[in-house]
């Protein structure tokens, strides 16, 4: 059984990354990436960097995350397989597709977001 404190933290980390991946691969900087999550969240960036590090998310809290993040009451609580980060295969892919991303051109960019959005067949 999962510790309720950690498991909270652990999928808000985890709900963070995704937005921030999300707005990244949108094409914005990543610089105040993580003071816009913490007002999608509905709280200062301080008290986002204090749950970061330690300060336990509460019911209320919990279930506003989840609530403004899209996600069921009671998701923050449990653990989840898709918080738990990547496996090795999904590493190497990302890895080969972080490699193409920096060597590519702004065309060539945009070419592999479109095919990342629209997979053929």
């Amino acid at each position: 059984m999962t510790n309720i404190t950690t498991a909270r933290r652990s999928n808000t980390a985890w709900l963070m990354q995704q937005f921030l991946q999300q707005r990244i691969s949108e094409g914005a900087p990543p610089k105040g990436l993580e003071q816009e999550f913490a007002a999608l969240l509905q709280v200062s960036p301080s008290m986002l960097s204090q749950i970061k590090s330690s300060r336990p998310i509460g019911d209320k809290l919990a279930r506003q995350i989840e609530s403004l993040c899209g996600q069921p009451a009671g998701w923050l609580d449990g653990a989840h397989a898709e918080a738990a980060g990547p496996d090795e295969a999904e590493e190497r892919f990302l890895a080969l597709a972080r490699e193409a991303w920096r060597a590519a051109n702004a065309t060539r960019k945009r070419e592999l977001l479109r095919q990342m959005r629209h997979p053929p067949g």
